[in-house]
C-alpha cells in the first residue's frame, strides 16, 4: 500500500510536462502531424512509468494523478 502519494518534482516530471504540452500542441494541427507529435507525447511517458514500475507502485494510476495535475 502506498503510504505517501505526493507529487515530487524529478522522476519523470520534465517528461510528463512535455508530454502535456506535445499533446495540447498537436490538438492544434491538422492532419498526419497531429498524430505524430501525439505518439512522441505518449512515448515521453514511457519514462515516468518505467520508474513507477521500478519503484513498485501501480504506474496507472500514478500517470492518471500526474496527468491530472
Amino acid at each position: 500500500s502506498l503510504q505517501n502519494d505526493s507529487v515530487v518534482a524529478g522522476g519523470g516530471a520534465i517528461e510528463m510536462e512535455l508530454s502535456k504540452f506535445l499533446r495540447d500542441y498537436s490538438r492544434t494541427i491538422p492532419g498526419k502531424q497531429q498524430l505524430l507529435i501525439g505518439a512522441y507525447a505518449k512515448a515521453l511517458e514511457i519514462i515516468p512509468r518505467q520508474l513507477c514500475d521500478n519503484a513498485g507502485f501501480d504506474a496507472t494510476n500514478i500517470l492518471n494523478k500526474l496527468r491530472a495535475k
